[in-house]
């Protein structure tokens, strides 16, 4: 199930271009960044409210019956709304559906049939009540909360608010949102375009909670390689979910048994749960936590996991409190990862959630976890010699990531080794991108050549080496991919004696020429200074 990245990455294009506009209208009393928070929030209300017309639709045409008809009908009406928790796991009544609102922006009947702030906000409301003591509850509680429809900075009067928010309605009713189109992360990407288009707020850091395009279907592919469906995937720093939700494209038959992730943002928490939800995950089929990962293991110590993909935030500083050293996840070596870089403590996390039977890991790390010394070493050599995990590093380019600029490495680690346990895999990578103005591409050539040299596993001049575990202690288990994949060009051979022969001639020449202009300074009387 490829994913044709070229054609999302102008999709992301297109959807740029529609959100500035939106930001524009959004534009006064309130921060910025915080414009995101509505933008975000009515796109995922409009899609939870077109997917009930879908399953409306599909139910209801026996009956030959519109939703509005069987709503109104007092024997259908609680039959559609437990058919609406029971699949869905919410409830939007006719009147709360997104195309209403928006025709009483565009085409109100009459004076009392215009769009209120009021009438979205009751909507939201009623969604979210709809929820309450249902299965559902968990994966639908606070979604919402960040779009404050009383707050005074969208207007002081409720005639403001309904201008402003009106407009947000009536821009998101012009997106091309494909219900079926699973391939496109609409909500991830507006996120990400609208931290490029504010700069502020979430700022720099922004680029922690969504992965481009390129390194996340990368990753995704590399972690199923060969596998059909996989029964559990997880992402421990899951941010947008955007990760998560690739995984499935590249299993043969699409099929995930559950998925697993944790949060500690909480708009990006809230974030992931509606991308699961509006790529068709079924509300019983995710479990999403909010935590700090390193010190609160909301997985549990059972929870094993067929497939994890992963892009932490880079050297992150953390606790490292010695009271961690009792934690499963981190007692084997016997060392933290240093308080200034956490990067290991999120290898270690992902290692001790993965299967025994089949386990995949494929993890985007700053370069230092290769090469740096003290606890870090301890843990690259116990990862490496004692649990032998790790199959394959890969380099990538430079200025993948928003906010920053620093060339990052995936790492892939499987729990059993399939006749490699003998070595390792090095690809250096970085060169194969496309230049952006703002930041580089991967395109579907380029995750194309990787994927196929990781699947052959066989040396390729300047691009890829497999090290023989002899090889990589002979090292002292440094990773660094310059040590194994030599990627200099060959200096063209001088030809000694042509230089000898060139530089002979250039010396006669000079001989000629000085004695030309002596003779000319003498037919004029003066002194040649050279």
């Amino acid at each position: 199930m490829a994913i044709n990245t070229d054609k999302v990455q102008q999709q992301a294009a297109d959807l740029s271009s529609q959100l500035w506009g939106i930001a524009n209208d959004l534009r006064g009393g309130m921060d910025a960044n915080e414009f995101r928070n509505y933008i975000l929030g009515t796109i995922f209300y409009r899609y939870l409210s077109e997917r009930t017309e879908q399953y409306m639709q599909e139910i209801l045409q026996e009956d030959n019956l519109t939703y509005e008809e069987a709503f109104t009908d007092a024997d259908f009406k609680p039959v559609v709304e437990q058919w609406s928790i029971d699949h869905l796991g919410y409830i939007i009544k006719p009147e709360n559906l997104f195309r209403e609102l928006y025709r009483k922006i565009v085409k109100p009947t009459g004076d009392g049939d215009k769009f209120s702030v009021e009438d979205y906000e009751r909507a939201v409301k009623e969604l979210s009540g709809s929820t309450l003591g249902h299965q559902s509850e968990a994966a639908f509680a606070g979604l919402f909360d960040d779009m404050r429809l009383q707050d005074t900075r969208l207007g002081d009067t409720v005639s403001e608010r309904t201008d402003k928010i009106g407009k947000v309605i009536s821009k998101i009713a012009e997106i091309n949102m494909d219900l079926n189109d699973h391939e496109f992360d609409v909500l991830g990407t507006a996120y990400m375009i609208l931290i490029g288009l504010f700069q502020s707020g979430a700022g720099k850091k922004g680029g922690e909670f969504f992965t481009p395009v390129g390194p996340s279907t990368l990753c995704a592919t590399l972690a199923t390689v060969g596998l059909d469906e996989a029964k559990t995937v997880g992402d421990c720093t899951c941010g947008s979910g955007s990760m998560l939700l690739d995984v499935r494209k590249h299993l043969t038959t699409g099929r995930v048994g559950h998925y697993y992730g944790q949060e500690n943002n909480p708009t990006t928490f809230n974030l992931c749960r509606m991308n699961m939800l509006m790529h068709g995950v079924d509300y019983q089929n995710f479990t999403i936590n909010k935590g700090d990962t390193l010190t609160n293991d909301m997985y549990g110590e059972d929870l094993k996991l067929t497939v994890q993909v992963c892009n932490p935030p880079y050297s992150l500083k953390w606790d490292a409190n010695s009271k961690l050293l009792d934690d499963p996840r981190y007692s084997g070596v016997g060392k933290l990862a240093p308080k200034s870089h956490a990067d290991f403590a999120f290898l270690q996390h992902m290692v001790y959630h993965m299967d025994e039977s089949d386990g995949r890991v494929a993890v985007l790390l700053p370069h230092g976890v290769l090469f740096r010394g003290g606890a870090e070493e301890d843990i690259r050599k116990y990862l490496v010699q004692t649990l032998n995990r790790l199959d394959a590093v890969i380099g990538l380019p430079a200025n993948l990531f928003h906010g920053t600029s620093i060339p990052v490495c995936i790492l892939v680690l499987k729990s059993k080794r399939n006749g490699n346990s003998n070595n390792i895999l090095f690809i250096d990578a970085s060169k194969g991108f496309i230049k952006g103005k703002n930041q580089n591409e991967l395109s579907d050539e380029h995750i194309k050549r990787i994927v196929e040299a990781y699947v052959d596993r066989k040396d390729i001049p300047q691009f890829a080496h497999v090290a023989d575990m002899d090889e990589i202690k002979a090292n002292d288990y440094n990773l660094n991919i310059p040590r194994y994949v030599d990627t200099s060009e060959k200096e063209e051979e001088i030809d000694l004696g042509s230089v000898a022969k060139d530089l002979s001639a250039i010396d006669d020449e000079i001989s000629t020429v000085s004695s030309e202009l002596k003779k000319s300074f003498d037919d004029l009387g003066l002194d040649f200074p050279f």
